[in-house]
């Protein structure tokens, strides 16, 4: 394996074609062609689908996309610091983060660790559910962050806490309900709902959308799988929504807490055993931000 041939991989992985792969990398569409076929060769793994019309990932394409992301962006590291003769310790972390929430929530403690620890280098991956779960169980992601419900219960992972999110209505601004101090369900019979289908959504929003949608005629009910386009469709005025939303969101939006339901457990999960130096003093960092 070359690099060479990641960076063919990951420009039609990107472009889902070929020649626009070719045009980025600066080489014919035939030495694209070449390359992918000899790293096919070499995994003995089909990485694309291909069609006379469209390329698309395999489930085994997806998984060595982020594989190949990384071992490319370490090699960049490695080449800065020979090229500037540096003997600079890198601390590299990589957290897995599945919805806008964790972004959010890791603001202030990556200001911290930027603070705290000047050599620390935190990798991001911001991909679906199931593929952060593989890379987690594969130790190439170390710490994860999500609702409690949504992260997996194992005798050799240990959950912290770093806070209480409460389930919240979602609405314009200059709706009515947007100053009150909390809300009942009964009071959203009568408006229009943005449901959220997204599987970064924990099952106690399902169970609110589904006993209010109970009450509302279908053409007052719209949808979306992403929570950020469910917040956009909130600020253009079609309809309240239910999402747990954190305490320091300060989006164009009035969040109401929903009146009898608990606050949502919100963390991070690590190996209990882990003797990560880096991922330790993390641990310290993101616990101390959140008050914990």
């Amino acid at each position: 394996m070359n690099v060479q041939q990641l960076e063919s991989f990951i420009q039609v992985a990107e472009h889902l074609n070929f020649a626009r792969a070719s045009e980025a990398l600066n080489i014919t569409q035939s030495a694209v062609s070449r390359q992918i076929r000899s790293l096919e060769e070499e995994l003995d793994a089909k990485l694309f689908r291909r069609t006379t019309r469209t390329v698309s990932l395999t489930s085994d394409g997806a998984i060595f996309l982020e594989h190949a992301k990384q071992i490319l962006g370490q090699l960049k590291i490695a080449t800065a610091k020979l090229r500037h003769h540096t003997n600079a310790r890198v601390q590299p972390l990589t957290i897995g983060c599945e919805s806008e929430t964790d972004l959010d929530f890791l603001c202030g403690i990556l200001d911290r660790c930027r603070e705290e620890i000047p050599a620390f280098h935190p990798f991001l991956k911001v991909i679906p559910h199931h593929s952060l779960l593989n890379l987690f169980f594969q130790h190439e992601v170390q710490v994860l962050l999500g609702f409690r419900e949504n992260l997996p219960v194992r005798e050799e992972l240990m959950f912290r806490e770093l806070g209480k999110i409460p389930l919240c209505c979602v609405l314009p601004r200059t709706h009515p309900y947007a100053g009150r101090a909390e809300i009942g369900e009964e009071a959203l019979y009568d408006q229009n709902l943005i449901l959220c289908n997204s599987y970064t959504v924990p099952s106690k929003v399902v169970e609110v959308q589904n006993r209010v949608v109970q009450h509302i005629s279908p053409e007052r009910i719209h949808a979306s799988d992403n929570p950020r386009a469910v917040l956009t469709l909130v600020r253009a005025g079609y309809g309240c929504s239910i999402l747990p939303i954190p305490s320091f969101y300060d989006g164009a939006v009035a969040c109401v807490p929903i009146q009898n339901v608990p606050p949502l457990s919100y963390g991070m999960i690590f190996q209990r055993d882990s003797s990560d130096p880096v991922l330790r003093r993390f641990l310290d960092i993101a616990l101390r931000a959140a008050g914990t």
